[in-house]
């Protein structure tokens, strides 16, 4: 693998909020904890840190919810999007990797907050792949029109 070492952007679904990384994440992680799950709705939530001097918001302003005692979490009021997290003592911000233009630039090296994660976690890499357009045919879906903004200004 091939570290990414040029600079990283990223953003909101409906693209009201983008975001810039001076570079690649040198530590990506996936976390289970609760409050992650919670977070993003879904059963992990994946992030990529970089010092806050490497990191800058680009285009509007994220919303903030503090989380917990520690830490507060930026997302988009507008789509929902979540996109990074912030402990408030660091000198670090962490970015949602799937909000990367490039996810795949940021491939996570190591699995956070395990006491948590869930018991099927485990075999997703195992259930069946299916494309979305197959998806869409075997419900008779001809097309879904997007409205999420696209990767890359």
């Amino acid at each position: 693998m091939v570290a990414v070492t040029e600079a990283l952007t990223g953003g909101c679904q409906c693209g009201a909020v983008r975001y810039r990384l001076a570079h690649a994440p040198k530590a990506p992680a996936i976390c289970h904890c609760r409050m992650c799950q919670k977070a993003g709705g879904g059963p992990f939530m994946a992030f990529g840190g970089v010092p806050m001097e490497d990191f800058a918001w680009m285009r509007g302003a994220p919303a903030t919810f503090k989380s917990s005692d520690l830490a507060t979490r930026y997302f988009c009021a507008l789509c929902g999007t979540p996109l990074a997290y912030k402990q408030d003592a660091s000198k670090r911000i962490s970015a949602t990797l799937g909000s990367l233009d490039d996810p795949a630039a940021a491939p996570p090296r190591e699995q956070l907050g395990v006491e948590a994660r869930l018991p099927w976690a485990a075999a997703l890499a195992t259930l069946p792949d299916v494309r979305t357009l197959d998806w869409m045919a075997k419900r008779g879906i001809e097309t879904a029109g997007s409205r999420q903004a696209p990767d890359r200004d």
